[in-house]
């Protein structure tokens, strides 16, 4: 009955355990504030705090003595803190790219049913018809802002390591450059209507060879001369871009797979949803380009996100173990010293906190060496990734101080957990028992 009951209570402590870290995990910063400030004043002002600040001291004085068994708890919590805070920033940095390539000023209308270019089509009879669409504003000479694009990809050698890797070559008109106004050329210059050349997307000629202005690259069987490049700040730089009716012919396309319009200013948008409603020759759908891209890096930034929190989490059961074994070893050395205090009159309960004071010392340098370590390492690494049209999408990755919060609570969970249940035992150690043992 002693062991059922035993293992009851156990049982009810790691699940009382996991709900606080749960709870824990979720916490706002200014809630972790308010905790901490919490437990300051009661360090400082209460009578048992201030014997639990006493007992840590001690603790904490002694660490030089055990920098081998102290730094395992370290390097392990900053092992965990590095990675999960380097795959979330890889999550981060692919959503923000796509995230900043649409805007709620521009419109992107695809194929009824289509949830990407590469499996949209819009026949040429109908651009003429979308072009003439309420909503959609005018550009120089009045002429509609409305660029019908096509989405080929393409394979060019990474400089990495040479092998293959999906690119996208874009099909644009003139419109294309006036639409988007953050595409900006930066060297050589615009290709010309009617001719095999191309304008390369920055984060393109980064990762891909060949690329230089003035090269020559082979492609569908044709040659194809890179004669400029732009900067956009987003996806488009991982493109290629080239004029529309040659990739067209180059490439045996006799439709569109997309139309891209800058709305008029104020409700252009409902407007133009609307007039395509109406119109039963157009079976197409319309989304501005933000929510367009914003769903495109959905999928993959989700799951990014739940691989990073699992190996984190695989991780972090070692770290545990590991600060476990550590503090265990450390409170059976101190096992005449707990048991002294104990003596002198102290409680349980100073014991227990001092004790996960002292690993949460521990975690909390884990934590800032481990974040800091991501910071230096990984904010503004640039990347690239398959995304939703089989081409690679050039990023960086994306270190916030929110990814920093986040890797920053994850090693002080792992400390209270590493600092429990040896602290429990500290607390529970017979008094007559220690004093012998030591």
């Amino acid at each position: 009955m002693k062991k059922i009951r035993k293992w009851s209570g156990n049982l009810g402590m790691v699940l009382v355990l996991a709900l606080g870290l749960a709870a824990w995990v979720m916490l706002p910063w200014w809630g972790v504030l308010a905790g901490v400030a919490l437990l300051a004043g009661w360090l400082l002002l209460a009578r048992r705090g201030r014997q639990t600040l006493a007992v840590a001291s001690v603790g904490v004085s002694s660490l030089p003595q055990r920098w081998g068994a102290s730094g395992v708890i370290i390097i392990g919590i900053a092992g965990v803190v590095g990675v999960l805070v380097a795959m979330l920033a890889m999550g981060a940095g692919f959503s923000a790219t796509l995230n900043s390539t649409g805007d709620e000023n521009t419109a992107i209308i695809l194929r009824g049913g289509a949830m990407a270019e590469t499996n949209s089509v819009i026949t040429r009879d109908q651009v003429p018809l979308i072009t003439a669409l309420d909503g959609i504003a005018s550009g120089q000479g009045g002429r509609p802002l409305a660029s019908p694009e096509l989405s080929q990809v393409v394979s060019l050698p990474t400089m990495a390591d040479g092998t293959d890797a999906n690119v996208q070559l874009r099909g644009v008109g003139d419109t294309a450059w006036e639409l988007r106004q953050q595409v900006q050329l930066v060297a050589g210059r615009r290709f010309n209507p009617g001719l095999r050349e191309l304008v390369v997307g920055s984060g393109a000629a980064q990762q891909f060879r060949g690329l230089e202005i003035g090269n020559a690259v082979r492609f569908g069987n044709q040659e194809w001369t890179v004669v400029g490049r732009f900067a956009s700040g987003d996806a488009h730089e991982s493109e290629l871009w080239a004029d529309a009716e040659v990739v067209a012919t180059t490439y045996n396309r006799p439709a569109f797979q997309s139309v891209t319009a800058r709305l008029e200013q104020g409700d252009g948008f409902d407007r133009l949803k609307a007039a395509l409603a109406g119109d039963p020759r157009l079976k197409l759908d319309v989304l501005t380009t933000a929510d367009y891209y914003r769903r495109q890096s959905e999928g993959l930034a989700k799951l990014i996100d739940i691989l990073g929190r699992v190996i984190g989490t695989i991780m972090a059961v070692g770290a545990v173990f590991g600060a476990l074994n550590t503090m265990y070893a450390a409170v059976a050395g101190r096992a005449r010293e707990v048991a002294t205090l104990r003596a002198l009159g102290f409680r349980g309960l100073p014991v227990v906190l001092a004790v996960m004071l002292e690993t949460m010392l521990l975690a909390l340098l884990g934590g800032v060496l481990g974040a800091g370590l991501a910071w230096l390492v990984f904010n503004g690494y640039t990347v690239s990734t398959l995304g939703s049209n089989f081409s690679q999408v050039v990023f960086q990755f994306k270190v916030t101080p929110e990814l920093l919060w986040t890797g920053m609570k994850w090693a002080l969970g792992i400390g209270l957990v590493g600092g429990l249940f040896p602290a429990l035992r500290a607390a529970r150690l017979p008094v007559t028992d220690a004093l012998r043992a030591g």
